[in-house]
């Protein structure tokens, strides 16, 4: 969903890589001006909302306000809930939601034209937020983050899991979503069959045998977007290779030659040659697509998947009676090592030619409010990036094991990794000859740190 973000917006060269992968959704692409009637808040909620304006602004905030957002795995009833209670808030506001699948699409002439939205939800197809702010797109953030508050009257630095990301020093985007990329399984199924959660590679390779002498497929992977595998599997094998030291992967992805010639890499990669040897990844992994993969998950043709946390919400309407979701970040770690979480971001901006630029800071302030933690959790079934525990919520049970996970001394958390097109795509392509056994690990290094040079030169 969030992952594998690109722009035609700069106008860059882009890969075609259908990231909305994790975009599937049966809501069209709208525009509103008002939250519609379903969504009204709740009077608690519209009671805690009004307080709002006194925290959020000094003055009262009026006129016309812009909000785009990308429908995708998440959904938007979370969306429809929080611009609900900062309409209830600011009455005099008048809201237009931008929205839906296509939205980033839909948008990237206005955005090119200089007439964009107010606020905007940087995920997605389409947008690519170390694009945009190389495009002059985004409001500078620098000074305004450094004693922002939201409306409870909180640092909005001191809440965040991961802080924002910096541009030559530069603040522009904030994140609100904290994504894991992880391996899915069905503890129902586990459990009726005897098998339990690996605990690392060795316990993995081992219950893989089982489930394989049981006539079901151990692994299956999108292997038209093997951003997932990348992700999920062989990056955490690479941090784990490299004594949990996730700075390898921030050199890779800076294009570091030197990074490329580290032996981890050589050793995360073995982890899917064991596999693949093994038999253990189903062969139908090479052409098939993300709702694809999925639904064979869901049908017990494979035990495990590598995804991000929006799959249960993103096939909601296909999961069978009595699937229960477990999540691991990883399974690539050697017996006695720590779980990796290689997460990333979704994150909120404030377009540089915004025509209400005091709504959309206010609407800022009130999105990083700590309530939206468990809101967010529970509407679109991830963890958000604001810390705080969410065991009491209503949030899925797979979201608050990953949110455990996230939150503990035993697991490594990678903060986002952002690789430059060229490299990502050379990633992917080279990862998909891997598994099916066209090429080596060794290979592998050397196809994709030749794009690396290239894009040194």
């Amino acid at each position: 969903m969030n992952m594998k973000k690109w722009s035609t917006m700069g106008l860059a060269a882009s890969m075609v890589l259908v990231a909305a992968g994790c975009g599937k959704t049966a809501a069209p692409a709208s525009e509103t001006t008002k939250p519609a009637a379903s969504t009204a808040p709740t009077a608690a909620a519209t009671a805690a909302a009004s307080a709002a304006p006194t925290a959020a602004a000094a003055k009262k905030l009026t006129g016309d306000f812009e909000i785009q957002y990308f429908v995708g795995g998440y959904g938007d009833k979370w969306w429809k809930k929080v611009i609900a209670d900062f309409q209830a808030a600011n009455p005099d506001l008048k809201i237009k939601e931008s929205a839906g699948p296509k939205i980033n699409e839909q948008m990237k002439p206005r955005w090119i034209a200089g007439n964009p939205p107010d606020f905007v939800y940087i995920d997605g197809p389409e947008l690519f937020d170390r694009q945009m702010v190389t495009d002059g797109l985004l409001e500078d953030l620098t000074e305004w983050y450094k004693d922002a508050k939201n409306v409870d009257g909180d640092k909005i630095s001191d809440l965040l899991a991961q802080q924002p990301p910096q541009y030559d020093g530069k603040i522009y985007n904030i994140p609100f979503v904290l994504n894991s990329w992880g391996i899915f399984y069905d503890k129902a199924l586990f459990k009726d069959k005897g098998w339990a959660e690996p605990k690392d590679f060795e316990d993995f390779m081992k219950q893989s045998e089982a489930i394989k002498a049981a006539g079901i497929n151990p692994f299956i992977h999108t292997g038209k977007y093997p951003y997932y595998i990348n992700g999920a599997f062989l990056f955490p094998a690479i941090v784990s290779a490299n004594n949990n030291d996730y700075k390898l992967l921030q050199d890779m992805a800076n294009n570091n030659p030197e990074a490329w010639k580290n032996p981890a890499i050589l050793k995360g990669l073995d982890k899917i040659v064991q596999m693949r040897d093994k038999g253990f990844i189903d062969k139908a992994s090479v052409q098939i697509n993300h709702t694809d993969s999925q639904s064979l998950f869901l049908q017990h043709k494979d035990a495990f998947i590598p995804n991000g946390l929006w799959l249960p919400n993103e096939m909601a309407k296909d999961v069978p009676q009595g699937f229960d979701f477990g999540f691991i970040p990883s399974i690539t770690q050697d017996k006695g090592g720590k779980v990796v979480a290689n997460t990333s971001t979704a994150t909120f901006a404030i377009a540089k030619k915004a025509k209400n630029k005091d709504a959309a800071k206010a609407f800022m302030q009130f999105v990083f409010a700590k309530a939206q933690a468990g809101q967010w959790a529970e509407l679109s079934g991830a963890p958000s990036n604001i810390k705080g525990d969410i065991s009491s919520s209503k949030a899925p049970n797979f979201v608050k094991d990953a949110a455990k996970y996230l939150s503990s001394s035993d697991t490594v958390v990678v903060p986002t990794v952002s690789f430059a097109a060229d490299v990502d795509k050379a990633m992917q392509d080279a990862t998909v000859a891997l598994t099916i056994g066209t090429i080596t690990p060794q290979e592998w290094v050397k196809r994709v740190s030749d794009v690396v040079a290239k894009q040194k030169k």
